[in-house]
């Protein structure tokens, strides 16, 4: 009677024994599995506007998003109290950015300097990534302008000829949730320049970051390179840039100090001739404010 008793009990045992390996089995089988089609989780706000300063950042809006901006900046600091240290005279550029997709996007412009009408494309080609798979972001952006401020006695000067236009690759990486980087190596090409010594094609370099300082505020900066014996009928020197960014909810609010009277990198990389040193220092701000046309998705992101 023991022995009928104990061989039921034995093959139980065993049973139980080889479901539980097939359980452990299978498990680990949907865990490789997931862990094969896990999606990437992309990094988000590396920048909180679409501009560093002057310069373009990878940031750019959403699908069905509308961005305004509007670029103001006033006189040279050290023109005197006579024109009230520059806040006599304005600089103002008025901008449009729409997302056609969440990579794609285009953006128009008017400045008043040099009475000039801009636009872009800029398409996102990679995004940085949690983890080792993608550390930085991406952007191409691609910029026409056209200035059309009459001047008195070149009466050859047709569209054509007013026409500039700047290839520029934007290389970001967040560092961490308070610091971002970014690099931009940046092509412009001119239909016309003042003399034969000048170049047609110009290289730069742009370098720029921001430092996060509260939950709302972050500092941002920015350097633009321009090699030498590229411009040479005029003494041009390298743009400097230094902002105060503050949040308020759909509204991004910048305080701007920079030498560049212009806000696009057709004119401020070739037509900056003012220093810091001798207070040639152009006071300004950028507003940018974002409308939702669409219903938004949502997808993974990190901060």
């Amino acid at each position: 009677m023991a022995n009928k008793r104990i061989l039921p009990l034995l093959i139980g045992i065993a049973l139980a024994g080889r479901l539980q390996a097939q359980d452990s089995t299978l498990l680990n089988m949907l865990n490789d599995s997931m862990s094969t089609h896990k999606g990437k989780t992309y990094i988000r706000g590396t920048f909180k506007a679409e501009h560093i300063i002057n310069a373009q950042t990878v940031e750019s809006p959403a699908n069905g998003n509308l961005n305004f901006v509007i670029q103001h900046r006033f006189g040279q600091l050290n023109s005197g109290a006579y024109n009230f240290f520059g806040l006599d005279n304005a600089t103002l550029r008025l901008g449009l950015d729409y997302g056609i997709t969440d990579d794609l996007s285009v953006g128009v412009g008017r400045s008043s300097y040099l009475k000039t009408f801009d636009g872009y494309l800029k398409y996102k080609l990679l995004k940085q990534t949690e983890g080792p798979q993608m550390p930085f972001t991406v952007d191409l952006l691609g910029t026409i302008t056209n200035y059309t401020q009459n001047d008195i006695g070149k009466p050859y000067l047709n569209a054509k000829y007013r026409t500039a236009y700047s290839g520029e690759l934007l290389i970001a990486r967040k560092l961490s949730s308070s610091l971002s980087l970014q690099v931009t190596p940046t092509y412009v090409h001119y239909n016309l320049v003042p003399t034969v010594a000048d170049k047609n094609d110009v290289f730069a370099l742009g370098l720029g970051g921001r430092m996060k300082i509260t939950r709302r505020m972050s500092i941002n900066a920015e350097y633009d390179i321009v090699p030498k014996n590229q411009v040479v009928s005029t003494t041009v020197h390298n743009s400097l840039s230094l902002g105060w960014d503050i949040e308020t909810g759909g509204h991004v609010f910048q305080l701007v100090f920079s030498n560049s009277q212009s806000m696009l990198a057709t004119q401020y990389l070739t037509q900056t001739t003012g220093t810091w040193g001798k207070g040639d220092i152009y006071f300004g701000f950028n507003i940018s404010r974002n409308f939702n046309l669409k219903k938004s998705n949502n997808k993974k992101t990190a901060l």
